[in-house]
């Protein structure tokens, strides 16, 4: 008890939660991990933040970093030990300063994403990383997880989009490296350790991101597609004729659509349901609609003549635009409500991606017949979300009771051809084990030497990552 008083005289008692005013915290977004916790403190400032973690660390408590606790797994959900403290970001959430010459915004971790798109937006800007969580996650958790979205083909993930951080360290100082310079070879280039560490080694409390001019015109389109190899061809013709201007190309196969319209009140499929595969294109253009349109034109004209596409519809208007984007967004949600699936966040080579899933679709369904492969994601960058439903008749807890071995069958079949298990989510609880079996020792032993160093005690977020 001696702690909650202190960290109440740090942030104020009412931002130390406790019983059920903390279990919102302690369970993550899809109901998978529920932990315990000594309580939830809600720090509001930096400085505020630095005590926190000495107060932890005079208790030695584990701290548990969260931002707006949309992470799939389970990196900011404590264990059930009970001994833990959740430090929630939330209340950290202001834009401190839009430099428009620079091109460059700095925000507080617990800023939530769309905010950050929108103050870009209201100085002529933009922030280019998008995804479906950005009505709640937050720049922090963004920036813990390296998170991906829609938009990495152009602009990359969040680690590429920021310049610099502010990091209270497991010591309880502070690292102020707020630097918005694009260009500073003076030593080791440390933001780089916090990012995609999800919490491990420090708790970031603000950063410096980059900007870039709003589009002049912005538009996307779906196009029906008879096969991932056809859509890849796409793909390669899109980049070839529109270059930088190709913010986004996303595939969705034909059962998670069905699925979303089905589920979701208010969508509809602009194109009929009888192709296998559905890529999502969109074009950011820097001179004009028109210019946009002809780009547009081009593209599709050129892939409907050679076979790479069956159809496709042009979004004629922003709310026509943003339609599109819904299928595509509401993929993770009307799963969901169908009972989830056992997910997987996977990376690949463009080029390996077709015979991938081709070859590991049917290695699955030898094995288990009621096998339903839900796949969609971010082929631009070689991201794939290659879930595993169940066909109908088939309860999903049949899935999730022969997970461990979907997951072996997936990740040995993504690790041969030199990919990754996780593309955009982190390891978190979920792929920490997992992650040994694929990473050579050094690479391992090189991740707990950093961690030694910078958490000697072990206290940032334990049982995570690594």
């Amino acid at each position: 008890m001696n702690l909650l008083r202190t960290l109440a005289d740090v942030v104020g008692s009412p931002n130390v939660l406790t019983g059920d005013d903390a279990q919102p915290y302690l369970t993550d977004w899809r109901q998978r991990y529920r932990g315990r916790a000594q309580a939830v403190v809600r720090p509001g400032s930096t400085a505020e933040v630095a005590a926190v973690v000495r107060a932890c660390v005079a208790a030695r408590a584990p701290m548990v970093p969260q931002g707006g606790n949309t992470g799939l797994v389970g990196g900011g959900t404590p264990d059930d030990s009970g001994d833990a403290v959740v430090v929630s970001l939330q209340r950290m959430s202001r834009v401190r300063a839009i430099d428009t010459a620079n091109d460059t915004v700095t925000v507080e971790a617990g800023c939530v994403l769309q905010a950050v798109q929108q103050a870009a937006r209201e100085h002529g800007r933009l922030f280019p990383l998008s995804l479906a969580a950005e009505g709640s996650a937050t720049i922090g958790g963004n920036l813990a997880t390296n998170a991906g979205g829609t938009q990495v083909l152009r602009y990359g993930n969040a680690r590429d989009l920021a310049l610099g951080l502010e990091v209270v360290l497991a010591s309880g100082e502070v690292w102020n490296g707020l630097r918005g310079l694009r260009k500073d070879n003076t030593g080791y280039d440390l933001k780089h350790l916090f990012i995609g560490a999800e919490g491990t080694l420090g708790i970031i409390t603000a950063a410096t991101l980059k900007l870039y001019p709003l589009p002049a015109a912005q538009m996307t389109a779906l196009a029906a597609v008879p096969s991932l190899a056809a859509a890849a061809r796409l793909l390669e013709r899109a980049r070839a004729a529109a270059g930088a201007a190709l913010t986004a190309f996303e595939v969705m196969g034909s059962a998670p659509l069905r699925n979303t319209v089905e589920t979701l009140p208010g969508l509809r499929m602009p194109l009929p349901l009888g192709q296998p595969w559905y890529a999502l294109l969109e074009l950011s253009d820097a001179e004009s609609e028109a210019h946009a349109t002809a780009t547009f034109e081009r593209i599709l004209a050129a892939a409907l003549e050679s076979g790479d596409i069956a159809d496709a519809a042009v979004a004629r208007s922003l709310a026509e635009a943003e339609a599109l984007w819904r299928l595509r967004e509401g993929i993770p949600e009307a799963h969901a409500k169908r009972g989830g699936n056992v997910k997987h966040d996977i990376s690949l080579p463009v080029s390996c991606i077709a015979e991938f899933v081709d070859s590991t679709n049917a290695a699955l369904r030898s094995r288990f017949e009621w096998i339903e492969p839900i796949v969609f994601g971010h082929l631009g960058d070689g991201n794939l979300h290659y879930n595993m439903g169940t066909v109908p008749g088939t309860p999903i807890d049949v899935a999730f009771a022969h997970e461990s071995g979907i997951n072996a069958v997936v990740n040995d079949a993504v690790h041969a051809r030199g990919g990754s298990i996780s593309a955009e989510h982190g390891l978190g609880q979920l792929k920490r084990d997992a992650i040994t079996r694929y990473k050579p020792a050094i690479e391992l032993e090189l991740m707990r030497a950093i961690k030694r160093t910078l958490d000697p005690l072990g206290l940032m977020n334990p049982g995570k990552v690594i």
